[in-house]
């Protein structure tokens, strides 16, 4: 029977592919740790996908709320992905906090309400990715915590390229991500994103969402530069980014059927970013 470790493992292998090797290519004695937290991050965000309606969703996060909180000590004991979590966040001296705010950011994920606001989508992107960036980064560098501005133009380059991957499932049920700001600009029929048509108008408002990534993109390689170099395979996912976008921006992409880059190319490019810290942010 497998421990709550090889489960996390496990789950993440199948379900986060990309931080499962990014971790493998972590050293040994930090990959519980670093495989906990991305087994955790799954579970709350696929809420939306099993619940499906808000209510249960609601009660799912608000379950792992008290987790973290320590009232439901023996429920979270008998989980495997809480219980690898909790001691994770022991081992390294963690405060959950950070966590609890990456919970309430997803809550949004529960309601079909728009993004409103490029802001708004950013500020989203901080609180669900950078918890993530920061412990990650943290396991591997001895538990010291690392100035905000190493996570934060990661963060939000991390949460807006999967907003347009993630662009045909959400239009699907009628989630708009895109802020509506940045389609009001660009003239957008928000039904034509709903019924899966790539028009000239949506093509041109997420142009200048791709051009808002490679800004943060650029950004956070700017930070990681003075960063230590342990906290690197934490980071290795932002590799894809760049190639992603490329592939987005060819003219006969259509947005509502993506291909996402090849596992193999993946694991390649996550590869030599490792070997090559410098490929980390090419853009």
């Amino acid at each position: 029977m497998p421990n709550n470790a090889d489960y996390c493992a496990d789950l993440v292998r199948q379900a986060d592919r990309d931080r499962y090797l990014a971790a493998l290519l972590a050293p040994a004695e930090h990959r519980d740790g670093l495989f906990a937290l991305a087994a955790f991050n799954i579970e709350i965000t696929r809420v939306r996908d099993l619940a499906r309606e808000p209510m249960p969703g609601e009660i799912r996060l608000q379950w792992w709320r008290e987790v973290l909180l320590g009232e439901r000590q023996g429920e979270g004991e008998a989980n495997p992905v809480s219980a690898a979590l909790l001691e994770a966040l022991q081992r390294y001296g963690f405060v959950a906090a950070p966590l609890l705010e990456l919970i309430d950011a997803h809550t949004f994920d529960l309601y079909d309400e728009p993004m409103g606001t490029v802001d708004s989508l950013e500020l989203h992107g901080i609180r669900t990715q950078s918890p993530l960036l920061a412990m990650a980064a943290g396991m591997l560098n001895g538990g010291a915590a690392l100035p905000e501005n190493v996570t934060l133009d990661a963060s939000i380059a991390a949460a807006i390229i999967k907003v347009l991957i993630d662009l045909p499932k959400h239009a699907s049920r009628r989630q708009l991500y895109v802020p509506l700001d940045v389609l009001e600009k660009h003239k957008v029929d928000i039904e034509d994103v709903f019924a899966g048509q790539a028009t000239p108008a949506l093509r041109d408002a997420l142009a200048e969402m791709r051009a808002l990534v490679r800004a943060h993109l650029t950004k956070a390689g700017e930070a990681l530069r003075a960063a230590p170099l342990p906290i690197l395979p934490a980071f290795l996912p932002l590799a894809l980014i760049g190639p992603t976008l490329r592939l987005m921006d060819r003219p006969d992409t259509d947005p509502f059927r993506f291909m996402p880059l090849a596992p193999w190319r993946r694991q390649w490019l996550l590869w030599r970013a490792a070997r090559n810290p410098k490929r980390l942010t090419a853009v």
